[in-house]
C-alpha cells in the first residue's frame, strides 16, 4: 500500500505520521511556496505540482499519485476532502479514496438535502424550511417561525453565507448578502431559512462507518466560536444530560446507516436552553477538531479511516475516559477583528510534556503563507477531569513561543481563564458577547523578540510582514550588543 496525502500543513503532517507508525508507503504534493515545510520532509516521495491553489486541482493530484505509483489518497480536510467530483476521479483512476462514498457525500452536501434526509429519519430539525429562494418568501417564513432566524447557505460550511435577522426590516438586505457570499464561495447562491436558537451549545458526534453499520466514538462540545469558526473544542461536552447523549448518538447513527456511510465523520447538532437537540449538516471527513475525540478513546481516527477504505472491520467501542481540550493556535490578529496574518517564524518551541498533544506543521525558520488558512496549530491536552485538563492547556500556551507573526496565543489564554470557561458555561455567542482588549507585550518576550531580530542566520528580519502588535515595529534595527 502506498497512500498519497493531499494536503497541507497540519493536517497532511498528521496524517503522514500515522502512515509512518504504521509503516506504510506515503507520498506527499506541496506547492512552489510550501517546498521548505514538514509536509514535504516526512513523507517518503513528494511532488511539487505548482502554484498555491494547485492543491484544488483534481487532475494534478491524480497525475501525483499515478506518478507515484500510489495506490490510495488520503484528503485531510478542506481542499478536495468533501468533493464528490475528486472521489470520482479516484475511483476512475483506480485509486483507493480514504473517506465516504461519492452517493454519502452528495446525500450531505446540500443542507437542503440533508435536512430533508433527517426529517425523513425522525432526526429532530430546526423549525424553518429548506426552500427560501426569495426575500419575499423569507420574509412570510420569518413570520411564520418567529424572529430572530438565521439565513444559511444551501452549501459549503463554514460560516460562509449565514445571516443573523432580527425583525422585517433587515431581511432584505441580509438575504442578498447571505446569497451574494454563498455564490462567491460555493457557486449557489441558494438558502433555507431556520429559527435562531438562543442561547444553544454546539455539539457534533463522531461516527465510524463501515458502508452497512455505523458507531460512535463520543461527542465533542464546539461552543467557543467566533463568527462561525471554532476556537476552542473539548471532548466529553459539559452540561448535557445522559438523556441528551444518548438522543444525539441514536440521531447520528440512523443518518449515517440511513446512507451506508463508510469511514470517519461528524454529525452536528444545536442542543438548545432546554435540552432538545436539532440536526445542523454532517461533515463528511475527518474534523479539525478530532483529537480531542482520539485522546478519550484511545482510537486513531486516521488509522481507522485506511483500515475501513481498505475493507476492514470498525475498531471495538471504546471506554471514554477523562477530559480533552483542543486549541487553535491561528496566525491572526484576535484582538483586531481576527485579520489573517503572515511573516517569518523566528522562533518556535512547544511544550513537551505527557498529555500534551502538538499537531502542527511549521518549524522555524519557516514562514506563515498569506496562500492558506490561518490556521497553524493545534495544542491538545488530555486530564483525569476538565478542570485538570484546562489548567494543563492554559499552562502549555503559556510555555509556547511563537515569534514573528502574531497569532491568537494570548486570546486563546484569555479564553480558557474566563469564568464563563471555567464554569462550562460556554455557547456559540459566548465570544463574540463579550469585549477583548489586547494585553500588553511582557519585557520577556520583548527581549526574546530583540534577541531573534538580531541573529545573524535569521534572514531578513527586523519586522513581520503583516504584524501591527509586533514589537519587531517598534524596535527598527537595533541589534544586541550595539
Amino acid at each position: 500500500m502506498k497512500v498519497l496525502v493531499a494536503n497541507r500543513g497540519e493536517i497532511a503532517c498528521r496524517v503522514l505520521r500515522t502512515l509512518r507508525e504504521r509503516s506504510i508507503d506515503s507520498v506527499s504534493i506541496y506547492s512552489e511556496v510550501d517546498a521548505g515545510n514538514p509536509h514535504v520532509w516526512l513523507a517518503d516521495e513528494s511532488v511539487c505540482i505548482g502554484e498555491p491553489r494547485a492543491y484544488l486541482d483534481i487532475e494534478k493530484v491524480i497525475e501525483a499519485a499515478k506518478q507515484t505509483s500510489a495506490t490510495a489518497i488520503h484528503p485531510g480536510y478542506g481542499f478536495l476532502a468533501e468533493n464528490a467530483d475528486f472521489v470520482a476521479a479516484c475511483e476512475a483512476a483506480g485509486i483507493v479514496f480514504i473517506g465516504p462514498s461519492v452517493e454519502a457525500m452528495h446525500a450531505f452536501a446540500d443542507k437542503r438535502a440533508a435536512r430533508v434526509l433527517a426529517m425523513k429519519h425522525d432526526v429532530p430539525v430546526i423549525d424553518g424550511a429548506e426552500v427560501c429562494d426569495s426575500p419575499e418568501v423569507a420574509k412570510e417564513l420569518a413570520e411564520k417561525v418567529g424572529y430572530p432566524v438565521l439565513l444559511k447557505a444551501s452549501a459549503g460550511g463554514g460560516g460562509k453565507g449565514m445571516r443573523k435577522v432580527f425583525g422585517p426590516d433587515e431581511v432584505a438586505d441580509a438575504y442578498e448578502s447571505a446569497s451574494r457570499e454563498g455564490e462567491a464561495a460555493f457557486g449557489d447562491g441558494r438558502l433555507l431559512l431556520e429559527k435562531y436558537i438562543h442561547p444553544a451549545r454546539h455539539i457534533e458526534i463522531q461516527i465510524l462507518g463501515d458502508g452497512k453499520n455505523a458507531m460512535v466514538v463520543g461527542e465533542r462540545e464546539c461552543s467557543l466560536q467566533r463568527r462561525y469558526q471554532k476556537v476552542l473544542e473539548e471532548a466529553p461536552a459539559t452540561f448535557i444530560s445522559d438523556e441528551t447523549r444518548k438522543g444525539l448518538a441514536e440521531s447520528a447513527i440512523r443518518l449515517a446507516e440511513a446512507v451506508g456511510y463508510s469511514g470517519a465523520g461528524t454529525v452536528e447538532f444545536l442542543v438548545g436552553p432546554d435540552g432538545r437537540h436539532y440536526f445542523l449538516e454532517v461533515n463528511t471527513r475527518l474534523q479539525v477538531e478530532h483529537p480531542v475525540s482520539e485522546m478519550i478513546s484511545g482510537i486513531d481516527l486516521v488509522a481507522a479511516q485506511i483500515e475501513i477504505a481498505h475493507g476492514g472491520a470498525l475498531p471495538e467501542t471504546p471506554m471514554l475516559r477523562g477530559h480533552s481540550i483542543e486549541a487553535r493556535l491561528n496566525a491572526e490578529d484576535a484582538y483586531g477583528g481576527y485579520l489573517p496574518q503572515s511573516g517569518d517564524i523566528l522562533m518556535l518551541d512547544w511544550p513537551q510534556w505527557p498529555h500534551v498533544r502538538i499537531d502542527s506543521g511549521i518549524v522555524e525558520g519557516g514562514e506563515i503563507s498569506p496562500h492558506y488558512d490561518s490556521m497553524i496549530a493545534k495544542v491538545i491536552v488530555w486530564g483525569e477531569t476538565r478542570e485538570v485538563a484546562r489548567t494543563r492547556l492554559l499552562a502549555a500556551l503559556k510555555e509556547t513561543t511563537l515569534l514573528g507573526v502574531t497569532t491568537n496565543q494570548s486570546f486563546l489564554i484569555d479564553l480558557l481563564e474566563a469564568p464563563f470557561f471555567v464554569s462550562g458555561e460556554t455557547y456559540t455567542s459566548t465570544v463574540e458577547s463579550e469585549t477583548w482588549t489586547a494585553p500588553e507585550l511582557p519585557e520577556f518576550v520583548k527581549m526574546a523578540a530583540e534577541n531573534a531580530a538580531s541573529a545573524p542566520t535569521s534572514g531578513p528580519v527586523g519586522h513581520s510582514k503583516t504584524d501591527r502588535h509586533s514589537p519587531w515595529a517598534s524596535i527598527g534595527k537595533f541589534r544586541m550588543g550595539q
